[in-house]
């Protein structure tokens, strides 16, 4: 939950491409798809969201899924109905770091993953600070990093370009992104998220990674004003701050004389999802 803002830099949305290239946008989708050597072109329609997941397995849109730090037959909606869609989804590949995670008993393949404490990688915070998450102790037995565990299905398929064996290099490769088609400054070619002054970080460098912010023009050194807080400087194809007209929905059920209560699933302050 603390890498939020970092699942969207590397575009784990549904419908995001990574370091903030748009994917209604042929020209961001034609740029990612080169940089990355796709053997095909990258489609400009939405993927399907975790929500929408039991759906689309019933209906026969989804004949595989590979869920992967996620508990999802307990902390999604209608989680009875997605634990019947895995019974009927021909293939299950489940990455898990405990042997007694829910959704383990549907998969047809289960995968070790790493816990929070063996990991090696970045976390990005709601401030688009950037910090070194350092592994604590040893990975358990045969647990790997889920970034190895997808470059070797990506290697046994037959794709380049995923012959990584350190972690670093796979941060590199997304700096380096960043800075694909970015002139840094405010047009509608530029995109705030720039950390391509790290493409060529060493292994050493990486390990002792400082935090720091994106949206600085520079890390190394002294740090200007940040792009976030100068007047005027919005990075939208309009040059413009987009607003969102919503419509406030009223609640389906209201206290009345016999309930005179309101039910509410949260989060308490220290324990997050499952």
């Amino acid at each position: 939950q603390p890498n939020a803002m970092g699942g969207r830099e590397v575009g784990a949305l549904a419908n995001l491409l990574a370091s903030h290239f748009e994917l209604k946008n042929s020209d961001h989708r034609q740029t990612v798809a080169n940089f990355w050597q796709a053997p095909t072109s990258i489609s400009g329609k939405d993927g399907v969201k975790a929500t929408q997941c039991a759906d689309a397995i019933l209906e026969g849109q989804i004949k595989a899924i590979w869920i992967m730090a996620t508990n999802p037959v307990v902390s999604l909606p209608e989680a009875d109905k997605f634990a019947m869609a895995l019974q009927q989804c021909p293939l299950v590949i489940v990455s898990d770091c405990s042997k007694d995670s829910d959704t383990l008993d549907f998969a047809h393949v289960a995968l070790p993953a790493q816990g929070w404490s063996e990991k090696s990688g970045t976390v990005t915070n709601s401030e688009r600070r950037i910090s070194r998450q350092r592994r604590l102790v040893t990975p358990f037995t045969d647990a790997k990093p889920d970034w190895w565990i997808v470059s070797q299905v990506a290697q046994k398929m037959g794709f380049v370009g995923f012959d990584y064996t350190h972690d670093y290099q796979v941060f590199a490769e997304h700096a380096r992104l960043s800075g694909e088609k970015n002139g840094g400054e405010k047009n509608t070619d530029s995109r705030s998220f720039n950390i391509s002054h790290l493409a060529n970080i060493s292994q050493k460098e990486y390990d002792n990674l400082a935090p720091f912010q994106w949206g600085q023009p520079h890390y190394f050194g002294l740090q200007k004003q940040d792009a976030h807080t100068t007047i005027g400087t919005t990075y939208t194809d309009t040059q413009k701050l987009h607003f969102v007209t919503v419509t406030p929905a009223v609640p389906k059920s209201l206290p009345d004389e016999q309930y005179p209560l309101v039910l509410n699933t949260g989060r308490s302050r220290d324990q997050w999802h499952t």
